[in-house]
């Protein structure tokens, strides 16, 4: 069964065709990331047009590099939220064109349920029941997957997401945009100086970056660090304090809530998923096995989408034409017994 997936919930433009959910064929992805570093941040309106001047183009080229044509699709599956709605409205609005023309059943995805499904592209399979940590420019997601479809909130931040304080602390230390690569690839070799705040939570599986982003941009203004393109080691010292921090709470609620829940698995994703300390910080950390996807695989991406959808339509599920973009859309079930504690 070979799925066409069609990503647009953000500002990367994919397309790509995935077999049996698990084998790629073809894995096209058109970044926007050049268009709006100028600005510091992704600019909605700007976004949603550079989709409508790449989607028919990264979708041909997705075909030709699978090698295969319509007819030799099952259906389309296409990320219908969470995301900018604008950016969102040209990748359904593709899918539903692609499948009234084509004849063919399409699936609306979750986008955090398709980050998921990153782990199936892999060598190896997860096996059920695991815990996926979603961790993303948006997003921060801790959720128990008890079987295909079968996804149970545990936590998620209250605040600013993992990824997003990596984007304002990056700004006011001036390494670029987007924060999280910008961050990685200036602290690598880069010795932590400062104790930065952790917030635990206890008794909830929840997470909080604000406090900790406030605090490294205000012990940022008061070392006079200032906002240049060349910081010094005092920045680069305070940043890896921020990594180092961010990557500890990460790393100790997920492995904490996997053996309170006896999964056989851990799996990463998100696009924060790609930062090598966390990558190498919750391998060696956790007794559990840990499945992370390549880094390719950790950022927007139509593969996932696919093979999201692979497993949806296993399960006889279509989508109907009146499938519309939700851009505050959920993920999962809350956790009643999380919920009490959250009281």
């Amino acid at each position: 069964m070979k799925i066409l997936g069609i990503e647009t919930s953000c500002d990367e433009t994919a397309a790509a065709v995935v077999e049996d959910g698990t084998v790629i064929l073809s894995n096209v992805i058109s970044s926007q990331v050049e268009i709006h570093s100028r600005y510091g941040g992704i600019v909605p309106e700007v976004a949603s047009r550079q989709h409508m001047l790449s989607i028919i183009p990264i979708v041909e080229q997705a075909l030709s590099d699978a090698r295969v044509k319509p007819k030799d699709l099952s259906a389309i599956a296409v990320t219908n939220g969470p995301g900018l709605a604008g950016s969102l409205l040209v990748g359904v609005n593709m899918a539903k064109a692609l499948a009234m023309s084509w004849n063919l059943p399409f699936i609306g995805v979750n986008h955090l349920e398709a980050h998921i499904y990153a782990n199936w592209l892999g060598e190896d399979i997860p096996a059920f029941p695991v815990i996926p940590l979603i961790v993303s420019g948006g997003h921060t997601e801790l959720v128990l997957l008890k079987g295909h479809g079968e996804i149970i909130r545990l936590g998620r931040t209250r605040d600013d997401a993992a990824g997003e304080a990596f984007d304002k602390v990056a700004r006011a230390l001036g390494l670029g945009y987007p924060g999280g690569p910008a961050i990685e690839r200036a602290c690598r070799g880069i010795t932590a100086t400062h104790r930065l705040p952790r917030a635990w939570i206890k008794g909830s599986d929840d997470f909080s970056f604000s406090g900790l982003k406030t605090a490294a941009v205000r012990l940022a203004e008061e070392l006079n660090i200032s906002n240049s393109a060349n910081p010094g080691p005092i920045a680069l010292g305070l940043a890896a304090s921020f990594q180092e921090a961010v990557v500890d709470v990460l790393v100790n609620k997920t492995i904490a809530a996997a053996s309170n829940y006896c999964v056989k698995q851990i799996l990463l994703a998100g696009g924060v998923a790609a930062n090598r300390l966390l990558r190498e910080t919750m391998a060696s950390r956790s007794t559990i096995p840990v499945l992370i996807p390549a880094p390719v695989l950790c950022t927007d991406n139509a593969a996932m989408v696919a093979s999201c959808g692979y497993f949806h339509r296993l399960k006889g599920e279509r989508s109907g034409w009146d499938l519309d973009v939700v851009p505050g859309l959920k993920l999962g079930a809350a956790n009643p017994n999380a919920e009490i504690q959250n009281v």
